[in-house]
Parts: C-alpha cells; sequence; structure tokens
C-alpha cells in the first residue's frame, strides 16, 4: 500500500513540474505565444510532446489491459500508424507550411471557404470532448485506486471535478510552451516508471513467465488473416491494423488540431517531418513497453479474472499493481508521472480548443482583437472547454471497454469526414465548398449509422439492427466492424459523394 513519503512524492511532483512548466513557458504576451509558442520550439521536443499528448493515460493504463484481457496484436496498429504519418509528412505539411496557419481547419478555409472552415472546427470540438473527456476519466482511474489504498472510496465524478480544476488552471497560465517543456518531463518519467516495473516482474517471475504466456497464446503479436469476415470486424489483424490504422494515423495527426498544433509551431517544414515520423518510432517503443507489462501482470495475477482480484475494470489492474507491489517512493512517482502526463494532454486539449474557437469560430472578430484582448479571451475560452470537459467525462463511467479502446473509436465518428474533406482540398480541385460541405455532412451520418447500426451475424450476413443489447448480440452471434475501418469508409463516403456532385461544373 502507498505510504506517507508516496504522497509526498506525488504531490511535490505535481507542484514541481507545474512551476517547471510556467518558468520554460516565459511570459505570454499574445495569442501566437499562448498558442504555438512563437514557433520557437525545437523538433525533439515537438515529437515527445506528440508521443506524450496522443498517449497519455489512455496508453499507461489502458495498453497494459488489453494485454492483460488479450494477446499482443494490438501492436500492429503501430505499422499503420508509421505509414499515416509518412503520408501526412510529404503531402499535408508541405500545404500547411505554405502559409501562416494558426489552426489545421485555416486550409479548408482558405480552400473552400469559412463554411466549411467552422463546421470542421465544431466537429473537431465536439469529437475532441468525446475523445478527450475518456481521457479525463482514465486519469480518474489511478486517483481512485490510491485513494482505496488508503481507505478512502471517493467517486469518478468527484475526481474528475478536481482534475479538471487544476488542469484549467495550469493551462490558463502557461501556454503552449509550457505544455510542450512539460510533455518532455513527463513522457521520460512515465516511461522510466514502466520500464522499472518490467524490471520488478521480470524479476519475480523469471523465464517461467515466457512459457506460461506462450502456451496460453499471450505472445501472439501478429495475426495474418485473409478472411474477409475477420479483416472487416476484427481491429488487431495484420491488414486491418496496417490500412486502418494507417488512415486513421493520417486523419489524427494531419486534420486533428491537437496534434496539428504542434506541427504549425516547428521552426520550419523539415523540423515538423522529424518530429511527427520520429514521434511514430517512439509511439511503438511505448506500445511494446506497455503491452509487455499487461503480459507479465497477466502471469504475476495468475491469469485471474478483474472481478475476482476486486476490481471493477480491466484498467485498474496497473494501478493495482503499482500501488500494492512498488517499493516505497517509486509507486508515489510512477502515480505522479501518469497523472501529470494526463495533465499534460487535457492541457493540451484545452489549448488546442481555444485554439480552433478563437481562430475559426470567431474568425475576423478575433483578428480584429489587439494582442492583450486576444489573450484575455484565449484564456477564457480554455477555462470554458475545462467545464465543458468535466460533464463530458463523467458520461464514460458506466463503460466496461478498456477506455484505449473506447477513446480510439469515438474518434473514428468524424475523423473519415474530417479526412475526406481536406483529401477533396488536396486532390479533387474541380470540388468547390457547397459539394465538400454536403461530403462533409454525408460522411458523418453515414458513419453514425454504420457505427450503430451494421452488425455481422456468424454466417457471414450483414444486418442493420440499432445498438441491440448484449444479450441479443450473444444469442444472433452478431459482430460490430472494426472500429480501425471507421475512418476510412467515412473519408471514402466524403470524398465520393464531394467528387460527384462536383462533375455538374468544370
Amino acid at each position: 500500500m502507498l505510504q506517507t513519503f508516496d504522497y509526498i512524492v506525488i504531490i511535490a511532483y505535481l507542484v514541481g513540474v507545474v512551476v517547471f512548466g510556467i518558468r520554460t513557458a516565459g511570459k505570454q504576451t499574445s495569442v501566437r505565444d499562448y498558442f504555438l509558442g512563437s514557433k520557437e520550439m525545437p523538433w525533439w521536443a515537438i515529437s515527445f510532446s506528440i508521443v506524450a499528448t496522443e498517449t497519455s493515460t489512455l496508453t499507461v493504463i489502458g495498453i497494459p489491459a488489453v494485454a492483460y484481457g488479450g494477446a499482443l496484436t494490438f501492436f500492429q496498429l503501430t505499422l499503420g500508424y508509421l505509414v499515416g504519418r509518412i503520408v501526412v509528412a510529404m503531402w499535408f505539411l508541405p500545404r500547411y507550411a505554405s502559409g501562416d496557419m494558426q489552426t489545421a481547419y485555416t486550409f479548408l478555409g482558405q480552400r473552400f471557404g469559412p463554411n466549411l472552415q467552422r463546421l470542421s472546427s465544431v466537429t473537431f470540438l465536439v469529437t475532441r470532448l468525446l475523445a478527450d473527456g475518456v481521457r479525463l476519466f482514465a486519469t480518474a482511474i489511478p486517483i481512485r485506486i490510491i485513494a482505496l489504498s488508503a481507505g478512502i472510496d471517493i467517486g469518478y465524478p468527484v475526481i474528475i471535478l478536481g482534475i479538471g480544476v487544476l488542469t484549467a488552471l495550469y493551462t490558463y497560465v502557461g501556454g503552449f510552451k509550457a505544455v510542450v517543456w512539460m510533455d518532455v518531463v513527463q513522457m521520460s518519467v512515465y516511461v522510466l516508471g514502466a520500464l522499472f516495473t518490467l524490471f520488478l516482474l521480470w524479476s519475480d517471475i523469471g523465464d517461467a513467465a515466457v512459457t506460461l504466456l506462450g502456451e496460453a497464446g499471450k505472445l501472439k503479436t501478429f495475426s495474418v488473416s485473409f478472411s474477409i469476415r475477420e479483416i472487416l470486424t476484427s481491429p488487431y489483424t495484420m491488414v486491418t491494423a496496417v490500412i486502418g490504422g494507417g488512415i486513421f494515423s493520417m486523419a489524427s495527426h494531419g486534420t486533428d488540431q491537437l496534434i496539428v498544433q504542434r506541427l504549425l509551431s516547428c521552426r520550419s517544414l523539415g523540423d515538423a517531418r522529424k518530429a511527427l515520423i520520429s514521434s511514430a518510432f517512439f509511439v511503438m517503443i511505448q506500445f511494446g513497453i506497455f503491452l509487455a507489462v499487461g503480459a507479465l501482470m497477466w502471469v504475476y495475477y495468475g491469469g485471474q479474472d478483474v472481478l475476482i482480484l476486486g476490481l471493477t475494470r480491466a484498467d485498474e489492474i496497473f494501478p493495482k499493481f503499482i500501488v500494492e507491489q512498488l517499493p516505497t517512493g517509486l509507486a508515489g512517482l510512477v502515480l505522479a508521472g501518469i497523472l501529470a502526463a494526463a495533465m499534460s494532454t487535457l492541457s493540451s486539449s484545452l489549448n488546442a480548443l481555444a485554439s480552433s474557437s478563437l481562430n475559426d469560430l470567431l474568425g475576423k472578430r478575433a483578428a480584429g482583437l489587439d494582442e492583450a484582448s486576444g489573450l484575455r479571451w484565449s484564456r477564457l475560452l480554455t477555462l470554458g472547454w475545462a467545464l465543458v470537459f468535466v460533464f463530458f467525462a463523467t458520461l464514460f463511467e458506466d463503460q466496461q471497454n478498456p477506455v484505449v479502446e473506447l477513446g480510439l473509436s469515438i474518434a473514428s465518428f468524424t475523423y473519415g469526414s474530417l479526412l475526406g474533406a481536406f483529401l477533396l482540398g488536396l486532390a479533387v480541385s474541380r470540388v468547390r465548398e457547397t459539394e465538400a460541405l454536403v461530403g462533409f455532412m454525408v460522411g458523418i451520418v453515414a458513419m453514425i449509422a454504420i457505427i450503430f447500426g451494421v452488425w455481422n451475424t456468424a454466417d457471414g450476413n450483414w444486418v442493420f439492427l440499432f445498438q441491440p443489447s448484449e444479450a441479443i448480440r450473444a444469442e444472433l452471434g452478431l459482430t460490430a466492424l472494426a472500429w480501425p475501418w471507421y475512418t476510412a469508409i467515412g473519408a471514402v463516403i466524403t470524398m465520393l459523394v464531394g467528387s460527384l456532385l462536383s462533375i455538374r461544373h468544370r
């Protein structure tokens, strides 16, 4: 169980990181400072920030939960992530670097017009609220484990409110530079903590772990299947992971303001490319480490179900091990690293939401503000979005899927239309704003219908059944379309509709 020294370490670390972040950021004097760090950040720091932003608590506690309950096939997604990043670096980034853009959706405004820019920005805001609402909820999981170890049962809503308030205060003061430099420190801390956890597990279990995991099929990393049904319904087959994961990465790193904001802050196009592609390899390393942690914990706990271990969800398994098994001081440091990394990711989201709201939604009104007024509005928008975040995060308490899968699938509702709109702008010159708008909206509506309504039966027939209960799914043998394909299908629908409509004129 956690000792007094662990709590001291957690508090001291959180306070120290916040002070360090604010001091390295310096004084924020303009909107450009607050949202892009004056484009003075080194590429390697941006690369670390990309990794810390996209992984956060979902990776730290979610990936081990995936490995604990299954095999290592989740790792295949990193191959797709690398492919997607390369495409973005070679095709998307030159267009972003050609003008002084504040957000990713400035490109859509320049290519099509303000209506699509605003619609894409609103879509981004809603997607981030849902996806990062999952992240905020995930952050509450280790804190609840800490409280339970001290004999205190605190509900998730109370914890979420506390995290939201702390994150909002830090983001309000620090700005983009503080977020990036904190990411560098925090990523180093939680990766080292995971490596030390891996060392302790291996020292305790020994070489027998490999034999046990092999016999149970837990070491399976690559799943190569050419069955159409399995490719379409299983997210962790090679074809699905590389193609579906690659297209998902194109959307998340080429159209999502959360990541594009970092690329826009780089000093040059070359720096942006180095930051983006190198981040893929860092993600591979992280996935490998946390999957290994989950697999070894399965051996350590004898493969017991999480309910037997006294837990309510698989995502609590890694926090449980940290609290109960890591040495005094180290347990506090690892938990502090998890919490601080999650807070930095949420502060990144708040900063990106405020940036998109100011530059895309307010548009000309924001452009007419002086630097002091623009900075004041930026900070007020940050606080406002923090309040909305807290509400959305409480909606995920009853979900039983690992939070990492939930977060990735939520983003897939809208990523397809966002990616499709960008591809229309880059590749189809005849498309105008009206065609792009119609394609965008049709893509989102179609994906809502597909995600909630299309199921595959045991005999391979597809049926339309709106969100059946678990009992009905079990009785009929229904499986859903694999989430990595959501983005690809949405992008194809958006591009197809937009392109066909554009045939009516030159």
